[in-house]
């Protein structure tokens, strides 16, 4: 771990997240909207938004998940991140979130409600610093961890990165 990792940790008193890396939620919304306003799904009345940091440092990965939000990505620091998304065509869509905008990377993305995917630090990346906006706001209730074999016999070309990145 980097020197710059340790202090960004430290200094938000960033936890360990179940799905890998480092987090801290940085908002949550004082409004909510009540489960009868919710798309069907939803358990329960949610904040109208919540948002985290999220660190994920080379050799670490964010595991296959979904949750039944949008999900709003935005780079901070450091270098590129990867976030694979099986879209609703069973497509693998990678998205390069980072500061290189002249080889198409972005500074801010949204993966769509319910759809399943996964990050990674692209290769020579030490760290990715990033956070994630989320609407209806997250809770751990709306989150769902791929089974690796489940997920890849649902999407076999991609089995080898699903296997990869999954818990």
């Amino acid at each position: 771990m980097n020197d710059r990792v340790k202090q960004l940790i430290s200094h938000y008193r960033m936890q360990p997240h179940p799905e890998g890396g480092y987090f801290q939620q940085t908002y949550k919304s004082s409004g909510s909207i009540p489960l009868s306003a919710l798309p069907e799904g939803f358990s329960g009345s949610r904040p109208c938004s919540t948002a985290i940091f999220f660190l994920l440092e080379q050799g670490h990965f964010s595991a296959f998940h979904r949750i039944k939000s949008d999900e709003c990505w935005h780079f901070y620091e450091g270098q590129t991140l990867l976030v694979h998304i099986i879209t609703d065509e069973a497509e693998i869509k990678t998205v390069r979130l980072g500061p290189d905008i002249a080889n198409g990377e972005v500074y801010q993305f949204v993966v769509p409600a319910n759809c399943w995917f996964a990050s990674e630090p692209a290769p020579g990346t030490a760290y990715s610093f990033v956070g994630c906006t989320v609407s209806p706001g997250f809770d751990f209730a709306d989150f769902e961890l791929a089974d690796s074999a489940g997920l890849a016999a649902q999407y076999p070309v991609y089995g080898a990165m699903i296997h990869r990145l999954c818990r």
